[in-house]
């Protein structure tokens, strides 16, 4: 069974970073994509990021270009997104997402973490 677990949440104010991270288990995921959704209070859940098998052809929404950055660790099974210029519009619960595949640029997961808190205050 393939677990996924994201880590690095946290409060912050308008304009700092965050970094955060994803681990899978279970299973070798090297061979997919990874990505990143969030879901806001009272809103549906969105896509965020997505990083290739091989680090080849990130997306990103249009919300997030600029300042989000995607990157993976295959060695480690690990997916992370590096958050800067945090606005609170970004306030969100983040999930990561895993497996899967792609349908032309957008990404479809198979696997999905149970998600982490970030708070950005104005």
């Amino acid at each position: 069974q393939v677990q996924v677990v994201e880590s690095g949440g946290g409060l912050v104010q308008a304009g700092g970073s965050l970094r955060l991270s994803c681990t899978t288990s279970g299973r070798t995921l090297s061979n997919y994509g990874m990505g990143w959704f969030r879901q806001a209070p009272g809103k549906e859940r969105e896509f965020v990021a997505s990083i290739p098998a091989n680090g080849i052809g990130r997306a990103y929404a249009d919300s997030v270009k600029g300042r989000f950055t995607i990157s993976r660790d295959n060695a480690k099974n690990t997916v992370y997104l590096q958050m800067n210029s945090l606005k609170p519009e970004d306030t969100a619960v983040y999930y990561c997402a895993a497996g899967g595949r792609y349908v032309g640029t957008r990404y479809y997961p198979d696997y999905w973490g149970q998600g982490t808190q970030v708070t950005v205050s104005s």
